[in-house]
């Protein structure tokens, strides 16, 4: 999933996309800057407008790009 995650972040051009957790939460990035893949692949982080930070196990994440969903 993390390999997925990166191809969108570098995208040319970048398509705004969504990252799902298994508990139902959704996390939105608008810009690459709002997401950071770690360099080992196994956790995510995303950011938010008011300087949230959330770091999550790359495990069970399901991401939403351009209408299509891939999941981990």
């Amino acid at each position: 999933m993390t390999s997925d995650i990166r191809k969108l972040l570098t995208a040319q051009p970048f398509l705004p996309f969504a990252i799902h957790t298994a508990d139902g939460r959704e996390y939105a990035v608008p810009t690459p800057d709002y997401a950071h893949v770690v360099p080992n692949g196994r956790r995510v982080s995303i950011f938010s407008e008011d300087g949230f930070e959330c770091t999550l196990s790359a495990n069970g994440l399901k991401v939403q790009a351009n209408g299509r969903e891939a999941t981990s």
